[in-house]
């Protein structure tokens, strides 16, 4: 096991009507607040009223930014940054899944920033020096942005989708209500299990070897990816099955499994150029990109790796370790599946004379993957075994 730091600094207020609490946790950061939410639907399901009300109570004066897209862009960035600086905001709640969180988070930061916003992602994490206190109310189990910090802008104007990580930028509460994810629909709740499901494997498929608890945490939340998938699927109000869907969300990328080995990030690296040329949903994207990756990095070396994988996960017997180790890559690709995921860029609108250039893109500014290194032809191949 690698040398770490361990931080987890968010407070998670997890359960039914937590949002109660909302008003209470805002008040140590400041009475100026930016709710930042997407486009709706949190009024057609009554989350909004509840906050507005919340706030009203505690005297709490607040400005919104709606209208944050999927696959959030910059542009929302800019404009909540106008709206902090002009009303002097001091703390910024996300309502919301993760491209909103992933908003208040960049707005956070930029507000300290002197420049345009997408400087931050052209420079690097060491720009990140300071941001505004963030809260979030989570409504979609997905990205775990709730509880670290991590965001995803994309940029239109280039067509790049690019990450920023600092401490700073973790959520300093977060609200966790289950039966607020109840009125998902059934292809974000899909999407949303496959992005929780790929958030672990980027840190199980990993060069470091001696990270055995943490395989062992990683194979669990796989296993109840698996489990609770389908049967939020089938029963969108099933309140045991949302539930350890959103912990599950939190847990797979607060640290907890990174924490002691090096971490691979390769697909979603190749997603990430993908979405921000088509605007495609990103759990959709990794549920294309996935199988096609593992078989790519599948050879001699990373043998052991994926036998574990498809022994302790899909339960995979036999004797032949390269037979079980493709059984676990098909037993993937056959879950994404059964999720209604699609299994080729094609059906998704990406154009066969476009992959070369999101392959560019995907490594413009170093190579991805530390599983297995992948340079400009091998993500190119990667594309081409996915359209």
């Amino acid at each position: 096991m690698l040398d770490f730091t361990y931080n987890i600094s968010t407070k998670i207020l997890f359960g039914k009507n937590t949002i109660q609490h909302l008003a209470d946790e805002i008040e140590p950061y400041g009475k100026e607040i930016l709710l930042v939410y997407g486009g709706g639907s949190i009024k057609k399901t009554g989350v909004y009223a509840s906050i507005i009300s919340a706030l009203r109570s505690n005297a709490l004066v607040f400005h919104e930014l709606p209208g944050v897209q999927p696959n959030p862009r910059i542009s929302s960035v800019r404009k909540g940054i106008d709206l902090c600086k002009t009303y002097d905001i001091e703390c910024i709640v996300g309502v919301g899944g993760g491209s909103v969180i992933d908003t208040a988070k960049t707005i956070a930061a930029g507000v300290y920033h002197n420049g345009d916003p997408w400087d931050l992602f052209l420079l690097g994490d060491s720009a990140i020096k300071k941001a505004l206190p963030i809260g979030t109310v989570l409504t979609l189990a997905a990205t775990g942005s709730e509880m670290n910090g991590n965001a995803v802008i994309s940029n239109e104007q280039t067509e790049q989708k690019l990450a920023i990580h600092h401490d700073v930028l973790r959520p300093r509460f977060s609200i966790l209500d289950p039966t607020l994810t109840f009125t998902v629909p059934q292809d974000q709740t899909a999407a949303g299990v496959v992005d929780i499901f790929s958030h672990v494997l980027e840190q199980y498929f990993s060069p470091t070897r001696e990270a055995f608890v943490q395989n062992r945490i990683a194979e669990s939340l796989l296993l109840t990816c698996i489990y609770f998938g389908p049967i939020a699927l089938q029963e969108p109000t099933n309140y045991e099955a949302r539930a350890q869907l959103m912990w599950t969300s939190s847990l797979a990328l607060n640290g907890l499994l990174g924490y002691g080995r090096i971490t691979d990030w390769a697909t979603h690296g190749i997603e990430h150029a993908v979405s921000a040329a088509y605007d495609v949903t990103h759990g959709v994207g990794l549920a294309i990109l996935t199988p096609h990756w593992m078989e790519y990095v599948f050879d001699s070396e990373t043998l052991d790796t994926f036998v574990e994988y498809a022994r302790n996960v899909w339960k995979v017997k036999g004797a032949d370790k390269a037979v079980v180790a493709k059984k676990g890559i098909e037993e993937t690709q056959r879950f994404f599946g059964s999720l209604g995921m699609p299994r080729t860029l094609r059906e998704v609108g990406v154009k066969k004379e476009k992959l070369e250039e999101i392959a560019e893109k995907t490594v413009m500014y170093r190579d991805v993957g530390k599983f297995r290194t992948l340079g400009k032809d091998d993500v190119f191949r990667i594309l081409q075994r996915s359209f």
